[in-house]
């Protein structure tokens, strides 16, 4: 936890922020249930909430999920069964990451297979989830 930095101040006031690890991101992530789905800004806030601060970096944030994203991919490439379900964490309008491994065409085949419908993205914004909001867990 820091200090909200000066810059920062308008957008997440005065008092702390998280930088998260990898690890609290991954086990967040591992939560989700399948038929569920998730966001970005879920996480941040559920980890602010955990530590009692204003808000979670959303730097850190995002490049620690797409650091569990690589790992469960490393790990199903290693052959195990159960990989981090990261995949069902989606952007906060239900746009699906074109950073993710494979891209936002990868994440989107992980979700057809859950049964999800994906509607195609738009000039250069990505592909979303249908009706995301209806499948949100809360955390």
């Amino acid at each position: 936890m820091v200090d909200v930095p000066p810059k920062m101040v308008k957008r997440f006031g005065t008092g702390k922020i998280l930088i998260p690890t990898p690890l609290l991101v991954d086990a967040l992530i591992c939560k989700i249930q399948k038929g569920k789905l998730v966001t970005v800004n879920q996480i941040r806030e559920h980890l602010a909430k955990d530590f009692h601060v204003n808000s979670t970096c959303p730097l850190t944030t995002g490049i620690f999920i797409r650091i569990v994203a690589e790992t469960a991919e490393e790990d199903l490439r290693a052959g195990k069964k159960q990989i981090t379900p990261y995949w069902r964490v989606l952007k906060a309008n239900g746009g699906l990451n074109k950073k993710f491994p494979g891209g936002a065409e990868a994440q989107a085949a992980y979700l057809k297979e859950e049964g999800y419908s994906i509607l195609a993205g738009k000039g250069k914004k990505p592909p979303k989830v249908k009706e995301f909001e209806k499948y949100l867990q809360k955390l």
